[in-house]
């Protein structure tokens, strides 16, 4: 034993090579044009459609170490990691899978001789559990692994596991089968002695770990939850990498192996803390150790933090990461940029984007790292204008909703509020901030819960054959269908034996159009794919199911997406061309109207850059280079022949390459015969959507005359304007002068106005417990001068509650302004109050404890919104 990470893992896949396995790669973390799945959570996925009958493997032994990400849903790890010394958000899984091939008594057998023959570990401390039934499901015990089991390992090591913990289930519907799990106990001799390990086997004992999972998937799951005997049978296994190392490094916990140690003393190195301090700086350490990895290989894959989809969800890991070096060890300043090299020196011989996107990555993580500490910041500030306005013994509890507010709007998980409200003497109502979850959660599975029924096969057709490179109709018939409903609609997925139409993948969206039979026509409204299989989205179904359709493509709508996916094609490479050979394809988006393009460079694009670059790919439309497409060339040739791949995508043995001169790049996309066919091609705008990443919006073809034609007639409008003037800059500079200067008359008027209405309220100012009150409507022409006048009044009257209001372009508008000393003593607060309040008039505000204001829509309802103001501030 004791062998390092990269020993471990090179030796499990020479075993299994050496059993007539093909050695695959890792899929990319992030799952590209999947609906059903936002990351890779375990081995087998890249393999789902060997499983569900979709195609059929080319090769039947495959084996590989999968990097994977749980931390949603079904598989929800987050809240235990860092907090146990097993559990991980971004983690590699060793896995040998059987296609119809080998089936229960290989997968045993072998996985007993690499654990103990080749790992060399005892085998005494070694657990199996078999599937032990379920009368619910009217399954049997597991006999047959069973059996297996007992001629290798003695019976007293054997357990019978639960349909919880030894039924394996892809989803709700679909493949599944009975399991093994193979658990190994690492504690201490003296302790083995006293309990016995059987008894603490998936219990949660973080010495007694599950470290191997062997699934025979047999079964179908249908819509109905009943459950069909599949014709082939497979194996589908999955052992923990990090619990692997774990065991053969003989350590204690997954983050003193060698894989998270280089990581951790990097931290100690940059925060300048020990790692066994306390507890509560080990778990910081472990968090932040084993988020970087999850981070980095999420950004190196292609997926950027965002505020949606797998973006927030790398957001949250990102910031629950910063968080904690934040509260435990002290780090205001960003620093968990720069822990990547230690993260390089850990894992980067083995998954060399690492090194390939270092520079990228460090620039989001810093930028998402400046973004969050001032985000923190403002939260903290919050809270501490809450519990500075309620510092009263009744009032020291913060409520609920406001408890999620700041864990919504700015990302503060309920400890962090806890921790900081009980340094000020406040608890938090944890039951109401635990509502709030609920509802919030509960609004988000009805918006986005369907229901799919069970496929209708008409006709055993394993593939679709995709025939929209060359024609844009042809003749189909339908092989499957199913119906889907959602809380909205319900509507239907069909599946041909061939298809001209285009499913959504690569950047570009999906075709729509018709199929037609007799005289019957049912709209496709549009084209997705899902576990390999191409799904053209109806409203309905046809009423002759079974017949021979023609199916058309709405050639319109393709010929205009070709043109702006060819154009795509073309701005990459003039990119490349003016701004370096540092610029990289992360993100795009061809549809009919316009395109997208997000591309890793690390400034502001200069208008010449733009300019040069729109002329260079008019250039090259201009050319009308013909389109050179091979559609099966081996993967390597195509590299040779110097096709740009990008991160974050996988791709096949054999690939599709399309050239245009010299812009070359592998793509399953549609695109023009010839450059020509784009016609015309305009940049509308450049701009950040990450560190590191810009984004340019297009159009070409008729998107781009539209955007001409549309220019034009803004411009004649303009001149019309402008009393058909020959100079339009001359006269546009002229009434902006002319504009100013009117404004600063105006300034003067209003201000002269505020000094009026500030002696003539003074004077009507009237005594209110503690304070000095006026309440009433004012006449002035904006908000911001009812602002001014609020600020001008607390600047002069120490105990000053004002409540005004003004009707401004027919709106109402209320101001609730109070002196600081009033909110320290009486404990008000205006944002609270005017929130309350603004409701009467139907609008909405907020602010700060001494001053708010609010907008509404009903302005008869104005001096009604003072009265609750002020109800809602008793004198003192």
């Amino acid at each position: 034993m004791n062998m390092t990470s990269e020993e471990i893992r090179k030796k499990f896949l020479q075993f299994f090579e050496q059993k007539q396995h093909i050695i695959v790669p890792s899929a990319p973390m992030v799952v590209k044009n999947d609906p059903t799945l936002m990351f890779t959570n375990a081995g087998m996925n890249q393999f789902k459609e060997y499983f569900l009958g979709n195609a059929t493997a080319k090769q039947n032994r495959i084996a590989n170490s999968q990097k994977c990400l749980r931390v949603s849903g079904k598989h929800n790890d987050l809240e235990e990691v860092g907090h146990d010394t097993y559990h991980h958000t971004m983690f590699e899984m060793l896995g040998n899978w059987s296609f119809g091939d080998y089936f229960k008594k290989e997968a045993i057998e072998w996985s007993w001789e690499l654990l103990t023959g080749i790992y060399g570990i005892d085998k005494n401390r070694l657990y199996v559990t078999v599937f032990e039934g379920s009368e619910e499901e009217k399954l049997a015990t597991d006999d047959e692994a069973m059996q297996i089991w007992e001629t290798i390992i003695n019976k007293d090591h054997i357990l019978k596991g639960s349909k919880k913990d030894n039924f394996w289930e892809m989803g709700d519907t679909g493949p599944c089968g009975p399991c093994s799990e193979i658990h190994i106990d690492l504690r201490e001799e003296k302790d083995r002695k006293k309990t016995d390990g059987k008894t603490l086997v998936n219990t949660g004992h973080p010495q007694v770990i599950e470290i191997w999972n062997l699934v025979f998937i047999q079964y179908n799951r249908k819509a109905d939850q009943s459950l069909e005997l599949l014709p082939a049978k497979h194996i589908d296994t999955g052992m923990g990498f990090e619990r692997l190392c774990r065991v053969l490094q003989n350590k204690t916990s997954n983050y003193d192996t060698d894989i998270f140690v280089p990581v951790i003393k990097g931290i100690e190195a940059v925060t300048s803390k020990d790692y066994m301090t306390d507890e509560q700086t080990s778990i910081a350490m472990r968090v932040i150790a084993d988020h970087i990895r999850a981070v980095s290989f999420a950004i190196a894959d292609g997926e950027l933090p965002s505020n949606t989809g797998a973006g927030y969800v790398i957001r949250r890991i990102l910031r629950r990461a910063i968080r904690y070096g934040f509260t435990y060890l002290g780090q205001t300043e960003p620093f968990i940029s720069t822990l990547l090299p230690y993260l390089i020196q850990s894992m980067g011989n083995a998954y060399p984007e690492l090194k390939k996107q270092k520079t990228l990555i460090e620039k989001v993580i810093h930028e998402e790292e400046l973004s969050f500490l001032r985000t923190l910041d403002k939260g903290i500030k919050l809270l501490d204008t809450i519990t500075t306005a309620n510092n009263k013994p009744h009032h020291k509890k913060l409520n609920g909703e406001t408890a999620f507010k700041l864990y919504d709007t700015y990302g503060f998980p309920l400890d962090l509020t806890e921790l900081i409200c009980k340094e000020r003497g406040f608890t938090v109502d944890r039951e109401g901030f635990e509502n709030e979850m609920k509802e919030q959660k509960s609004r988000s599975r009805q918006a986005a819960a369907t229901t799919s029924s069970d496929w209708v096969i008409l006709q055993p057709v394993e593939n679709t054959e995709f025939v929209g490179y060359d024609k844009t109709s042809s003749d189909i018939i339908i092989t499957r269908y199913r119906k889907v409903t959602s809380k909205e609609k319900t509507f239907y997925q069909l599946v041909f034996d061939n298809t001209p139409f285009y499913a959504e993948g690569g950047g570009q969206t999906g075709d729509s159009g018709q199929i037609i039979h007799g005289t019957e026509t049912i709209p496709i409204l549009n084209t997705i794919k899902e576990n390999n299989l191409i799904l053209h989205i109806t409203p309905s179904l046809p009423q002759s199911i079974n017949g021979k359709f023609k199916a058309i493509v709405d050639r319109t709508k393709r010929q205009q997406t070709m043109a702006n996916h060819s154009a795509t094609h073309l701005l990459h490479y003039a990119l490349r061309k003016v701004l370096g050979a540092h610029v990289e394809q992360k993100g795009s988006l061809v549809h009919p109207d316009y395109l997208r393009f997000d591309f890793a460079h690390f400034q502001k694009m200069s208008a010449e850059e733009i300019a040069r670059t729109e002329q260079l790919v008019n250039e090259m439309i201009r050319s009308n280079t013909a389109l050179d497409e091979q559609r099966s060339i081996p993967y390597t040739e195509a590299l040779q022949q110097g096709a740009m791949a990008l991160f974050g995508e996988k791709y096949g043995e054999k690939v599709r390459m399309i050239r245009f001169g010299q812009s070359v790049e592998l793509c399953g996309g549609t695109h023009v015969s010839s450059t020509g066919q784009i016609g015309i091609f305009k940049i509308l705008s450049e701009g950040a959507i990450a560190a590191g990443i810009r984004r340019i919006e297009a159009v070409s073809g008729i998107g781009a005359q539209d955007y001409y034609r549309k220019q034009s007639e803004e411009l004649a409008r303009i001149r019309e304007a402008l009393k058909n003037t020959q100079d339009i800059e001359k006269a546009i500079s002229q009434l902006i002068n002319e504009n100013e200067l009117l404004k600063k008359q105006i300034a003067g008027i209003n201000h002269e106005k505020i000094l009026l209405l500030k002696k003539e309220i003074t004077g009507q100012l009237k005594p209110y417990g503690n304070a000095l009150l006026f309440t009433g409507r004012v006449d002035l022409p904006s908000a911001e001068t009812l602002k001014d006048l609020c600020f001008a009044l607390k600047s002069e009257i120490s105990n000053l509650l004002f409540i005004s209001g003004a009707v401004i372009n027919e709106k109402p508008t209320l101001a609730v302004t109070i002196s600081e000393s009033l909110v320290k003593d009486n404990g008000w607060n205006a944002g609270l109050v005017i929130r309350e309040a603004a409701k009467i008039m139907d609008g909405g505000g907020g602010g700060q404890p001494f001053f708010a204001m609010a907008g509404g829509k009903n302005a008869a309802k104005l001096e009604e919104a003072m009265q609750k103001a002020l109800l809602l501030l008793p004198a003192r």
